[in-house]
């Protein structure tokens, strides 16, 4: 079977306040407001240390602001007042709020700084949402 040479589509770029539970395949430039290094161990993998490094990040645009978690090799990128383009991301709930993360699927790479200011006060993190399971009569 031959591989057939798709062409690659045009990112969607996303705005921050159009994000919602259980989406994925995000791609969004935004800047960094703030970083903090969550957590930093040692993990034993066969017969080498690999080192696990995440850190939560306030990251926003002219819309809004969400918290990203940031791992590993992210964590580097992730610089307080740098812009970053974070392409293929999902949305993580955690504790009843939205998370934006990467997995191996997406990437975030930094971008030229970008011309608008954070709208830190729309905080998509602290909307707390609430599991219904909806059941068909």
């Amino acid at each position: 079977m031959a591989a057939t040479n798709a062409p690659l589509r045009k990112p969607v770029f996303t705005k921050v306040d159009q994000l919602r539970p259980g989406t994925s395949g995000h791609t969004l430039t935004v800047k960094v407001v703030s970083a903090k290094l969550v957590l930093q161990k040692a993990r034993p993998d066969g017969n080498q240390v690999r080192h696990v490094r995440i850190a939560e990040c306030m990251v926003g645009d002219d819309t809004g602001v969400i918290v990203f978690t940031a791992r590993n090799e992210q964590v580097d990128l992730m610089k307080e007042g740098v812009t970053v383009i974070i392409r293929n991301a999902k949305i993580d709930m955690f504790k009843g709020s939205m998370r934006l993360a990467v997995d191996k699927w997406g990437r975030v790479e930094v971008a030229e700084p970008a011309d608008f200011v954070v709208k830190e006060e729309n905080n998509l993190s602290l909307v707390e949402y609430e599991l219904v399971n909806v059941v068909d009569e």
